[in-house]
C-alpha cells in the first residue's frame, strides 16, 4: 500500500519537475541573458536618434521632396551645401565658434583648478562665506544679469570684440566646486610629502594634481564647450559685425527673413554645427563618463 502511495506521488510530481527542466533550460547563446532589457535599449536609441536621422534625411532633399516625407536620401545635397557653405558662409561663423569655445574652455579649467586648489589647501579669512557666494551664483541664470553684464562691457569698450564673449564667462562656480570636491577626496598625505619635498602650491598643482585630475578636467571641458557653443542671446547682444558671429548665429541666418523656411539647408546647417561638439565628446568620452563616475561616488 505505501509502495502504491509512492508511486502515485512520484507521477504527480513528474509534471513539475519536467516543467522546472524547462523553465530551467539554457536559453541559445545568441541570445542575451537580459533580453528584455536589450530590447529597451534598442527602442530607446532608436527613438532618440531618429529626430537626427530624419534631420540628416531632409539635409539632402528639396522642398518638394520634405513635403512629400520621403525617408531616402534626396537628390538636392549639392544645392543645399552650396547654400550653407558658400552663401552663408557658415563654416567661417564656425571657426569664430570654436576659436571662443576653446578660449572660454581652456580658461576656465585653469580658473577653476586654482580656485579649488585656494579653497582646499590655503587657510584665509572668510573662506567659507567666499565658497557660500560661489555656490549661490549657481542659482542665478545667467539672462538674469545680461543687462548689468552688457552694460559693463560696454564700458570697457569691449563691445563688437571677441573679449566680450570670452572674458565675461572664464570664471565658473560649476567648475570650481567639481575641483573642489575632487581635491577634497585626494589624501591628505600628498600635500604633506609635497611641502616637506619644498614644492610650492603652483608645483604640486602641476606635478602631483593634475596628472590625476585628468578624467575631472575632461569631464568639465566637455560641459563647458557644448555650452559655450550653443550660446545665442548673449552674442546677439554684443557683436554687432556679421563677420564675428557665431554659429548659432549664423544657423539663424538660414531660417530667413519673410521669404517661405527651406528646411534642406537649415537641417544641412544643424547637422553641420553639430559635428564639433560630437568630436569634443568622442574625443573625451572616457574622461567625461569616468570624471562622472568619480563625482557620483563621491
Amino acid at each position: 500500500m505505501e509502495r502504491e502511495k509512492a508511486d502515485a506521488l512520484t507521477k504527480s510530481q513528474a509534471p513539475a519537475r519536467t516543467a522546472h527542466r524547462a523553465a530551467a533550460r539554457p536559453l541559445p547563446r545568441w541570445v542575451p541573458k537580459r533580453w528584455y532589457a536589450h530590447i529597451i535599449l534598442w527602442v530607446s536609441c532608436i527613438i532618440i536618434g531618429f529626430p537626427l536621422f530624419y534631420a540628416m534625411l531632409v539635409s539632402t532633399q528639396s522642398q518638394a521632396e520634405v513635403f512629400a516625407y520621403k525617408f531616402t536620401p534626396g537628390s538636392s545635397f549639392a544645392d543645399n551645401w552650396n547654400i550653407v557653405i558658400n552663401n552663408r558662409n557658415l563654416l567661417s561663423f564656425m571657426v569664430n565658434s570654436i576659436f571662443v569655445a576653446v578660449m572660454v574652455t581652456v580658461g576656465k579649467t585653469i580658473l577653476s583648478l586654482l580656485s579649488g586648489l585656494a579653497f582646499v589647501y590655503f587657510r584665509f579669512p572668510g573662506k567659507w562665506l567666499v565658497f557660500g557666494f560661489v555656490l549661490i551664483t549657481l542659482m542665478m541664470p545667467t539672462e538674469i544679469l545680461l543687462l548689468a553684464l552688457y552694460r559693463f562691457v560696454n564700458s570697457l569698450g569691449w563691445g563688437n570684440t571677441f573679449t566680450a564673449l570670452i572674458v565675461p564667462f572664464l570664471a565658473s562656480a560649476t567648475g570650481t566646486f567639481l575641483f573642489r570636491q575632487h581635491f577634497m577626496n585626494i589624501p591628505a598625505e600628498l600635500s604633506e610629502a609635497a611641502q616637506l619635498d619644498g614644492a610650492t602650491p603652483l608645483q604640486f598643482l602641476f606635478r602631483v594634481l593634475i596628472p590625476i585630475s585628468w578624467n575631472t578636467i575632461g569631464a568639465l571641458a566637455v560641459i563647458q564647450f557644448v555650452y559655450v557653443w550653443n550660446m545665442y542671446i548673449w552674442p546677439v547682444l554684443v557683436m554687432r559685425d556679421q563677420s564675428r558671429q557665431v554659429v548659432q548665429q549664423g544657423l539663424r541666418t538660414l531660417i530667413g527673413g519673410d521669404s517661405a523656411l527651406v528646411f534642406g539647408p537649415l537641417m544641412l546647417g544643424a547637422v553641420v554645427a553639430s559635428v564639433p561638439p560630437v568630436l569634443v565628446f568622442i574625443f573625451l568620452q572616457k574622461q567625461f563618463m569616468s570624471g562622472f563616475a568619480l563625482t557620483r561616488d563621491k
